[in-house]
């Protein structure tokens, strides 16, 4: 098996040839791959890596023209495929990636083309699409799967996320307070201001809550993520 420590720099045979990487971290889906892929006349795998860390070693000695990439590479990260595609789109340019993945949803796919993506296909298509994917990126083309390309417009409608307020930091002191039930004029006992100076905090971070209360603020700030 060609692994990080062993690169095929050349075609077997003189036809023109697409060579792939495969970069997932089980060995028997790289196998499986390997096994359909060179099938096909005019594909060749030139080269394998489990990890993000192996995957661009290889690149500095040899460059395929097809990365498929899988973007879960370990279990204690969701977005090293994704840190990749980034790499190898700044440092490798000439390289297409392919995502071949198991997830799929609109942020994924959207992040992955922001990434540098040629294509993203699931890994249940069938061969003739992924052998169609591999050979549309080769020649700069993009290629998506239906799904994939169904998700990718899902997430190009939808609308933007609400942009978390920024508060000061005395408006984050004041706003933890507050939503343990103080006062004005407790928060401003514990924070050694004024209870006109708690008031105009409180009254800031309501503005900037987008609120009329206190209760809703706290219910705000909870749905954001801004209370520790």
């Amino acid at each position: 098996m060609l692994s990080a420590t062993d690169v095929r720099d050349t075609a077997p045979d003189d036809r023109e040839t697409i060579g792939v990487m495969l970069v997932d971290d089980h060995a028997i889906v790289r196998q499986g791959l390997r096994s359909v892929l060179e099938r096909e006349p005019d594909i060749t795998v030139v080269a394998e890596a489990s990890s993000r860390g192996e995957a661009l070693a290889v690149l500095e000695r040899v460059t395929p023209r097809v990365l498929l990439l899988d973007l879960k590479l370990s279990s204690s990260s969701d977005t090293e495929g994704l840190e990749l595609a980034q790499a190898i789109s700044t440092g490798h340019p000439s390289v297409a990636v392919l995502v071949l993945t198991t997830f799929l949803d609109e942020t994924l796919v959207l992040e992955a083309v922001r990434a540098g993506a040629r294509g993203y296909v699931v890994k249940d298509v069938d061969t003739a699409a992924l052998v169609r994917a591999i050979h549309d990126v080769s020649k700069g083309e993009s290629a998506f799967d239906a799904r994939s390309a169904a998700a990718m417009v899902r997430g190009m409608q939808a609308p933007p996320q609400p942009v978390a307020p920024t508060l000061s930091a005395r408006e984050d002191e004041v706003l933890q307070l507050l939503a343990r039930g103080l006062s004005n004029k407790e928060i401003g006992k514990r924070l050694y201001i004024s209870e006109t100076t708690a008031k105009f905090h409180v009254g800031n971070i309501l503005r900037k809550l987008e609120v009329s209360g206190r209760a809703e603020a706290v219910y705000e700030a909870t749905k954001r993520g801004l209370l520790q």
